[in-house]
Formats: C-alpha cells, sequence, structure tokens
C-alpha cells in the first residue's frame, strides 16, 4: 500500500485530536505515515502508534520551528519527492492551510481544502456556500494535497508498531524569512478547544447581553463542551471574537451543535452546519436555524436552556 503522509499537529508533545482523525483517515486510503516536526517526539510517539501510524517520519531540528510555517513545507516537499506518497494530509486549520498552499507550489500539486469527507481516488467532499451545496473535488496534477476539516472524521485506535526514519532539510533563504522571536502559551480553562470539541454550545444575539453568557457556559460546562458566539454577539462586545463561530469566524464540525438565541444567518450556518447533530433554542419559530436542525425548541432561551442544564446535571 502507497504511503499517506500526515502532518502531525502539536504543541511540544501534546498532540491535537485532529491528527488522530487525520490518521484514521489516511488508514482507510493506505498506509498512514506520520511526519513530526520539531522538538518533544519521545513524549508523543505511543499517541501516534495507538492511531495507527505505520511508519513516523522524525525531523527534530528546533530550527524548523523557529521561523513561521514555510519551514514546514520544505520538509514535506523534500519528504514527496524522495518517498512518493499517494497523498499528503493536513488539519484544515490557518497554520496547515497554509503549510498545504505553499507545499502545492514547491511540488508542483493540486490542493484541497476544507474537505469534510474523502472518497476513493482521494476525492473530497466540500460544503460550500454556507453549505447550501456540497461539491466534490479531486487533484488532477501531481501528488494530492489534502487539508481536512477538524471533527469531520472519528478518529479510531488501531495500535501498531510503526517504524521511524530521521529526516532533514537544509532550509532556503527564503524560509527563514519571518522567524519566531517569542512564544506565549495562552491560558487554558477547563472547556476543550473549540474547533476540536465534540460538542459546542453558542449563544447568539438573543442572550440579549455579556452577563447572560453565564446561560451558555453554564450549559456547557454541564456537558463538557465548548462555548461559541454568532458574530452578532462578538461584535456586541457580549464575548470573545476568538469563540466566533461562522464564515468569518471559526468552523466547527462537533458531534453536537446547540444554538442558543442563534437565529441562523447564512454567515453563521457556513461555520457550523457539518455538525453531526444540531439543536436550536429559539423564541421565533420562523428562525432560518430551524430549518437546520435536527431538533427544535420554540421556547424563551432564559427559560430552556437553565431548565435543560438542571436536567442534565442531576443525570450525572
Amino acid at each position: 500500500m502507497a504511503e499517506i503522509l500526515v502532518l502531525v499537529d502539536h504543541v511540544d508533545s501534546e498532540v491535537k485530536k485532529v491528527t488522530f482523525e487525520l490518521l484514521t483517515l489516511a488508514r482507510k486510503h493506505g498506509e498512514a505515515a506520520a511526519v513530526w516536526i520539531g522538538p518533544g517526539y519521545e513524549g508523543a510517539k505511543d499517541k501516534l502508534a495507538e492511531y495507527g501510524a505505520a511508519k513516523v517520519y522524525v525531523a527534530a531540528d528546533e530550527e524548523l520551528t523557529s521561523y513561521v510555517v514555510a519551514p514546514k513545507a520544505e520538509l514535506l516537499a523534500k519528504i514527496v519527492a524522495d518517498a512518493s506518497p499517494a497523498a499528503v494530509l493536513v488539519a484544515a486549520t490557518g497554520e496547515g492551510k497554509e503549510v498545504a498552499g505553499r507545499l502545492a507550489v514547491k511540488i508542483d500539486s493540486g490542493v484541497l481544502t476544507d474537505v469534510v469527507g474523502l472518497a476513493d481516488g482521494f476525492v473530497g467532499e466540500h460544503s460550500i456556500f454556507g453549505g447550501a451545496i456540497v461539491s466534490h473535488a479531486k487533484v488532477t496534477k501531481g501528488t494530492p494535497i489534502v487539508a481536512v476539516r477538524p471533527n469531520s472524521t472519528a478518529p479510531e485506535a488501531s495500535p501498531s508498531t510503526p517504524a521511524e526514519e530521521q529526516v532533514s532539510v537544509t532550509l532556503s533563504d527564503a524560509a527563514k524569512g519571518a522567524k519566531v522571536v517569542e512564544k506565549v502559551v495562552q491560558e487554558k480553562g477547563e472547556r476543550p478547544e473549540l474547533t476540536e470539541a465534540a460538542i459546542v454550545v453558542s449563544g447568539g444575539r438573543g442572550v440579549g447581553g455579556a452577563d447572560n453568557f453565564k446561560i451558555i457556559e453554564d450549559l456547557a460546562d454541564s456537558l463538557g463542551a465548548a462555548v461559541g458566539a454568532s458574530r452578532a454577539a462578538t461584535d456586541a462586545g457580549w464575548y470573545p471574537h476568538t469563540f466566533q463561530v461562522g464564515q468569518t469566524g471559526k468552523t466547527v464540525s462537533p458531534q453536537l451543535y446547540i444554538a442558543v438565541g442563534i437565529s441562523g444567518a447564512i454567515q453563521h450556518r457556513a461555520g457550523m452546519q457539518t455538525s453531526k447533530t444540531i439543536v436550536a433554542i429559539n423564541k421565533d419559530s420562523e428562525a432560518p436555524i430551524f430549518e437546520l436542525v435536527d431538533y427544535g425548541v420554540v421556547g424563551d432561551l432564559f427559560q430552556v436552556a437553565p431548565q435543560l442544564t438542571e436536567e442534565i446535571t442531576k443525570r450525572k
């Protein structure tokens, strides 16, 4: 079976969930070969083995993570040239998509972005025009590079004993054009990261104010979920912009998405409608969000959400 390269998304030794999704997806189409860039591999190798990496290319040189993005693309280009993989999978994050684009130019290949499904022959499925249309696309030139949206594939463990190969690359002057001069670790609460969360609870204009977002947070905490917000809520200053879900915010695809007080404008729907199960709470029975949901509750969120939180808490 041909190798499929998977760029490992990690912070130090902590491998992000999307990498396990990519390894699972890669195993369905070939032999999963993880590409680890930067220090910290020893603390993460067991996790890569747990999710079925048949091989791991290890580039532990700290210089590769001392510059912004470009070195990763140069290293991947070298591995592609040497190993001739069937495809390259990366996470459809901001950095992942930039790596994909740079790599495509370097190896003269095509790239698919924001893929939510992958069929035989590396035909990518896309949710476009705010999710109104599902399209399929295929790279027709070179090695397919596919940026896969987080949470679009359920990660499945498949323990293996991967072979390891040390790799390196001599960086060009262009790759050293932007140097990382400082790294700041953002303080994390107990809630999961928004783009990787299995459950997301989002609040919109109907929440009515910043103080009322505690209702959204309480519901999210009862479910072990991440908190999101619509653009209307973030523009009003009720919740930080980093939690905005939508076309101009973050794209999420959790197992469960609960929209509270969100009307369902097309811009918001573009960022969440690939969620597996969607629930909406809104007092307006004509709200567009109800066209999209699996379950809808027409009612006052200030009554429904706290009751839901209470009931979930009772059942724990």
